[in-house]
This record gives structure tokens, C-alpha cells and sequence, in this order.
């Protein structure tokens, strides 16, 4: 270290640090069913027998699409001043196609101007494994088609939010979505036939 550099304590943050959480909504909204949500691969992987320890699926999950003032109150409590979140494409786009259920997109608006409220800096992610099913039955990721409905998607969910939220994720963790969806088919969608089995990369 340079004579002239200062020494930073392990308990030293610069003043901008983002003390955060970050969540997925099939793993938390629950209300699968409601204001116009269709299944997402999710929904489909979980509710096929022996693919789920004990057959869990995430139809309530911690219900935060209920419960989310109470899940920012609770941040705000542990002094978190950054949420990471996930869009649920089948919420906003039940097809995958076409305009948005406003339904879905007012759910976020709210979560987005609850946790402003509360000084919690909002990330969004856009895909976070739940790709409508209607796309999966029509070819999924491997089909071209998906890539153009998902630039619609973005668009659709940009403009709703961009006017409050900054960060944005594109994908979370493509690897897994690419070689454990479609390739080993240990994730949903479980389409091993899709391409050819793959392994994880050697390092």
C-alpha cells in the first residue's frame, strides 16, 4: 500500500454503499391467479409431480403481493436502502404478447412509490426465470421470435417505471436460464431436448 493511501477499516463503507435485498417474484408474490396472471414456466415445473421437494410451488409463497407494505416496512425496519425485485412477465404480459394488464403493471407502480417512500432506492429486474408459458409451448428462448416479445415486454415495463426506478437488470443469471432450463433440464422449462445435454464449463 502507497505511504500516502489511507487504511480503510473492514467496517468502513463508502457513503454511497446500497444495503439491499433482492427477491424473484415467482418466489415471493404468490396470487398466481389473480388480475389477469397466466402460468409462467415456474408455475408449470413446480406443479409437475417429483419436480419439487415435497411438491412445493410458489401459488402463495410469502404472499408479498399482498403483503408488500408490510415487506417494505420491514426493510425500511433493518435499514435497508436498496430492494432488487423482478418483474413477473406473465403478470404484466399474460401471453407474452400484445398491450399490458394494467392490473399487473399498477402492482408494481405501487411497490415502486411504497418503497421510495420509504427511502429504499428500487432495482428492477426484468426476467428472472418466469417466461410466460404461452412462449415456451410456442418454441421458448431457443425460438427467435421470444427475443422480439421480450424487447416489447421491456418496453412496456420501462415505461411504467422508468420515471422512478434507475437500476435495471436485463436478465438474471442467463447461464442458468440457457444450460440448466434447456440444457440439462434440471430447471424449468426442463426441455433437455431442446439442444443437445451440455455440462457446466471447466474452469
Amino acid at each position: 500500500m502507497p505511504e500516502s493511501a489511507t487504511p480503510v477499516s473492514p467496517a468502513t463503507f463508502p457513503p454511497a454503499f446500497l444495503w439491499g435485498a433482492a427477491t424473484s417474484a415467482y418466489q415471493i408474490e404468490g396470487a398466481v391467479r389473480e388480475d389477469g396472471r397466466t402460468p409462467s414456466i415456474w408455475d408449470t415445473f413446480s406443479h409437475t409431480p417429483g419436480k419439487t421437494a415435497g411438491g412445493e410451488n410458489g401459488d402463495i409463497a410469502v404472499d408479498h403481493y399482498h403483503r408488500y407494505r408490510e415487506d417494505v416496512a420491514l426493510m425500511a425496519e433493518l435499514g435497508l436502502n436498496a430492494y432488487r425485485f423482478s418483474v413477473s412477465w406473465p403478470r404484466v404480459q399474460p401471453t407474452g404478447r400484445g398491450p399490458a394488464v394494467q392490473r399487473g403493471l399498477d402492482f408494481y407502480r405501487r411497490l415502486v412509490d411504497e418503497l421510495l417512500a420509504a427511502g429504499i432506492r428500487p432495482a428492477v429486474t426484468l426476467y428472472h426465470w418466469d417466461l410466460p408459458q404461452e412462449l415456451e409451448d410456442a418454441g421458448g428462448w431457443p425460438a427467435r421470435d421470444t427475443a422480439y416479445r421480450f424487447a416489447e415486454y421491456a418496453q412496456l415495463v420501462g415505461e411504467a417505471l422508468g420515471d422512478r426506478v434507475e437500476q435495471w437488470i436485463t436478465l438474471n443469471e442467463p447461464w442458468c436460464s440457457a444450460f440448466l432450463g434447456y440444457g440439462s433440464g434440471s430447471t424449468p422449462p426442463a426441455a433437455p431436448t431442446r439442444w443437445p445435454p451440455c455440462a457446466p464449463p471447466t474452469i
